[in-house]
C-alpha cells in the first residue's frame, strides 16, 4: 500500500489517452512503408488499400480524406455539410463547441455552432427537434443545417442505438445533414457491440471522424464520407486548408496497421475495461462518489479535494476542479495496466484510512 506522503516511482496517467505511446504494430508499419517510392497525393497503394479496407468494415462504398488531427477533421467535415449562413446543433459539451479554438466555423465561413441540451452530454432528441424548427426560411436567422453527435461523448457517455435513430429521424424531418465525431468511435463500439455500419450510415449519418490517433495511433484520423456527392468539395477543402499530405502512404500504413487483426476493437476494449474496473473499485470506496456510469473510458466522479490534492503530489494525473470543485476526470487508454489501476485505488482507500485513524486520534 502507497503511505499519502509517498511518491510514485514514476507518473501514472490518468488524464487523457493523448499521453499514451504509439503501438509497435503501427510503428512497424511505418518501417515498412518506408522503403522505396509511391506515388504522392494518396495515390498510392497503401491509400487505395485503406479506403477498401475500411469500406469494407463499413459495409459500403465510403470516399476516405486522411487528415492528421481531430480538429482537421472535424472542421472539414462540417464545412462540407453546412453553409456559411448555417448552423451547427450539437451539444454543449461536445468538442466542437468547447476545444477546437473556434476551427468549426472558421472552415465553415461563420457558420454558427448552437447548444442543444440534453443528460450526460447527449442531445436530447426533443430539444433538437424544437430548435430545429425554429426560424426555418427566416432571412434574418441562422438556417439549421447539420447537428453533430459525440459518439463516445466527452463525459463518457454513449449514445444507444435507439437515441441515435431518434436523433436521425428528427434529421429526416427537418432536411438536416448529421455528422459524428468519433474521436473515441471504437470505445462506443465496442461497448455497444454493434457494427460500424450499425452506428453510423444505416443510422443516416452522412459524414463520420474515424477517430485513432487516442487509440494507438501516432497521427492519423479518417473522414469518411457516406454520401458521394460531397467527395469533390471535400478534395478542393482540403487542399485548400493544408491537410492534404503529399506522403500520404504514411497515413494509410498507420490507419490499415489499426485496423488489422482488430488491433483497434482490442486497444478499445482493453481501455474500456480499465476504465469499469476503476470505476467499479473507487465506487466501492466511501467518501467517493460516481458521476454517472461508466460506458466507455472515461469516468467523472466526486472526491474530497483533498484527497485529490494528495493523489497528485504522489505522482497521479488527472484533470481536477476543471469541472466543479471535488470533481475529477480519470481516463484510461490502451495502455493503462492493472497495476496502475490497483495503484490508484490502493492510494485512495490509504488516504481515507488515514483519516479515519487522524479523527479518531
Amino acid at each position: 500500500m502507497l503511505a499519502t506522503n509517498q511518491r510514485l516511482s514514476r507518473p501514472i496517467s490518468f488524464s487523457s489517452d493523448n499521453v499514451t505511446g504509439v503501438q509497435p504494430q503501427i510503428l512497424q508499419a511505418l518501417q515498412d512503408c518506408n522503403s522505396g517510392m509511391a506515388a504522392p497525393y494518396g495515390h498510392d497503394d497503401y491509400t487505395a488499400a485503406c479506403e477498401a479496407r475500411l469500406s469494407a468494415l463499413f459495409e459500403c462504398d465510403v470516399s476516405l480524406f486522411l487528415v492528421p488531427t481531430g480538429t482537421a477533421a472535424n472542421a472539414l467535415s462540417l464545412s462540407v455539410l453546412c453553409p456559411p449562413w448555417g448552423a451547427v446543433l450539437c451539444h454543449p459539451d461536445s468538442h466542437i463547441n468547447n476545444d477546437e479554438c473556434g476551427a468549426p466555423e472558421f472552415y465553415t465561413h461563420g457558420a454558427k455552432i448552437i447548444g442543444i441540451g440534453g443528460a450526460d452530454s447527449k442531445i436530447d432528441p426533443q430539444q433538437l427537434a424544437l430548435r430545429a424548427g425554429v426560424k426555418k426560411q427566416d432571412v434574418h436567422s441562422v438556417q439549421p443545417a447539420v447537428v453533430s453527435v459525440t459518439q463516445a461523448t466527452e463525459t463518457g457517455s454513449v449514445y444507444t442505438l435507439d437515441e441515435l435513430q431518434q436523433i436521425s429521424g428528427v434529421c429526416r424531418e427537418h432536411g438536416l445533414r448529421l455528422h459524428m465525431d468519433g474521436a473515441r468511435f471504437a470505445n462506443a463500439l465496442v461497448a455497444l457491440d454493434c457494427t460500424p455500419a450499425e452506428m453510423t450510415w444505416k443510422l443516416g449519418v452522412d459524414a463520420l471522424s474515424f477517430g485513432a490517433t487516442k487509440n494507438g495511433v501516432l497521427a492519423a484520423e479518417a473522414i469518411l464520407l457516406f454520401d458521394a456527392g460531397l467527395a469533390q468539395e471535400m478534395g478542393y477543402r482540403r487542399k485548400r486548408a493544408g491537410h492534404l499530405f503529399s506522403k500520404m502512404r504514411f497515413m494509410s500504413a498507420q490507419m490499415l496497421a489499426y485496423l488489422e487483426e482488430d488491433l483497434w476493437l482490442n486497444n478499445a476494449r482493453h481501455s474500456n475495461a480499465m476504465a469499469a474496473r476503476l470505476g467499479a473499485e473507487l465506487g466501492a470506496i466511501e467518501g467517493i462518489e460516481l458521476c454517472g456510469e461508466v460506458a466507455a473510458n472515461i469516468l467523472f466522479c466526486k472526491m474530497p479535494q483533498a484527497l485529490s490534492a494528495a493523489l497528485i503530489e504522489q505522482g497521479f494525473q488527472f484533470y481536477s476542479d476543471r469541472w466543479a470543485p471535488g470533481v475529477v476526470r480519470l481516463v484510461t487508454s490502451f495502455m493503462t495496466r492493472e497495476e496502475e489501476v490497483t495503484a490508484l485505488v490502493e492510494a485512495c482507500r490509504c488516504w481515507f484510512d488515514n483519516q479515519a485513524i487522524l479523527g479518531s486520534s
